[in-house]
């Protein structure tokens, strides 16, 4: 499971690669790592547009279920996910390096993984909601209007199964790939679940809880 991630190009950069139209993030600082319920920004389809704006990480878990919030998706086939996954739901979440924990003693070691040593953007494929209620941690809850997202995961390719053996996040590279999830009939996006080929993906740090380079 995907809990740590970062984004550390330049806001001109994400704009350019994402044929962005409409950015509304402010000023966006480099995040080397960003975890579970906190702000990042996010690519959706806005009024025929690409919008750049930020969005917290984490959809509510489900009704049955009392837990944290859900960060990874992977079986879409739940009733639970299937209304997200219509084209206004569906949104990039810009990457340049994504971090898995191996289980090494006496605690777990994180490692880095990138598409090279220049880390160059790509894109998890997200989903997003609006959602109202409390989010943020206990000493500095955030109540109100909420806009949520997630993205899925599938089977691991080789690079990330000896570090994570169940799953790897779903990474999208091409400007054809981010119009076809943004855009496309649910079945056709959803051929985009599956992971990066063998050797798409290279090992960049280890040990840090941050990505900075």
């Amino acid at each position: 499971m995907c809990n740590l991630y970062s984004i550390t190009k330049a806001q001109d950069a994400i704009r350019t690669i994402f044929r962005i139209r409409q950015d509304r993030t402010g000023n966006l600082p480099s995040l080397p790592g960003i975890f579970p319920d906190y702000m990042a920004p996010v690519v959706r389809n806005q009024d025929d547009e690409r919008e750049l704006l930020m969005m917290r990480w984490g959809f509510p878990s489900p009704p049955n279920v009392n837990g944290p919030p859900v960060t990874n998706v992977r079986n879409v086939k739940s009733p639970y996910w299937r209304g997200w996954l219509k084209p206004q739901y569906r949104c990039l979440v810009p990457l340049t390096s994504f971090c898995e924990y191996e289980d090494t003693k006496p605690r777990k070691t994180p490692v880095w993984f990138a598409l090279s040593e220049e880390r160059p953007l790509a894109a998890f494929a997200g989903i997003w909601r609006p959602w109202t209620g409390t989010r943020g941690t206990k000493a500095e809850p955030v109540e109100g209007e909420h806009l949520l997202y997630s993205f899925l995961t599938c089977e691991p390719n080789a690079e990330v199964k000896p570090i994570h053996p169940k799953a790897m996040p779903v990474i999208l590279t091409t400007d054809e790939e981010f119009d076809a999830w943004l855009n496309a009939p649910v079945e056709e996006a959803l051929n985009l679940q599956r992971p990066l080929p063998d050797g798409a993906l290279q090992i960049v740090a280890r040990g840090d809880r941050k990505d900075a380079a």
